[in-house]
Parts: structure tokens; C-alpha cells; sequence
């Protein structure tokens, strides 16, 4: 059974950090893309930052210069390192992975983690 455990939410401040964690456990995500994404009360969730198993990153344009991913390949975990936190980043974060198996796709998700940012 494929499991994302995310940690590492909480309340900060604006301008401060927080560094989120996803273990992964039931499957080998090494070579597949893992990704945050985040949803605030009321908006659409959206993709704040991914990793490809090449390391490639790609980010939000609201995040970028902000925020960092990254990835143990050994623990099968993904991090998400924020910095400069806005108040605009308040939301619930989500880990996601993907496999792919022949012509499937298949994709997790972990059960999210608050974060919120006072002003």
C-alpha cells in the first residue's frame, strides 16, 4: 500500500520559513516525478513546485526564488524548503507522486498539511 506522509506545517509569520517533508513508503518513486501542490479556503488546488527523477525542477511563478525542492532518492522523500513567506501562501500543502506502469498512470496523494502565514 503506497503511502505520502507529509510533516513539517505550522504558523509563521510573514517573511519567515518552514520546511515541509513527504515520506514515501510502498513503492519506489526514484525515477518518477514528486510534486507539491497546495489549495487555499475557497481556490482550485494548484502546483506550487515538481521534481523529475533527473532532478529537474520546475516552480510556481509565485513561488520562484522563494521556494526550493528537493528530493532524497535513498529515503524516498521530497522537501519543500519556504522561504519569505507571504501571508498569500497560507494553505493546505500536498505531496504528490506518480509511477508509471506500461501506458498507466498512476498518481498519490498525501493527506495535506496546513500552513499559515500571519501578517
Amino acid at each position: 500500500q503506497v503511502q505520502l506522509v507529509e510533516s513539517g506545517g505550522g504558523l509563521v509569520q510573514a517573511g519567515g520559513s518552514l520546511r515541509l517533508s513527504c515520506a514515501a513508503s510502498g513503492r519506489d518513486f526514484s525515477k518518477n516525478v514528486m510534486a507539491w501542490y497546495r489549495q487555499a479556503p475557497g481556490e482550485q488546488r494548484e502546483l506550487v513546485a515538481n521534481i523529475t527523477g533527473d532532478g529537474n525542477r520546475n516552480y510556481a511563478d509565485s513561488v520562484k526564488g522563494r521556494f526550493t525542492i528537493s528530493r532524497d532518492t535513498a529515503k524516498n522523500i521530497v522537501y519543500l524548503q519556504m522561504d519569505s513567506l507571504k501571508p498569500e501562501d497560507t494553505a493546505v500543502y500536498y505531496c504528490y507522486a506518480e509511477t508509471r506502469i506500461i501506458v498507466t498512470l498512476w498518481n498519490y496523494w498525501g493527506q495535506g498539511t496546513q500552513v499559515t502565514v500571519s501578517s
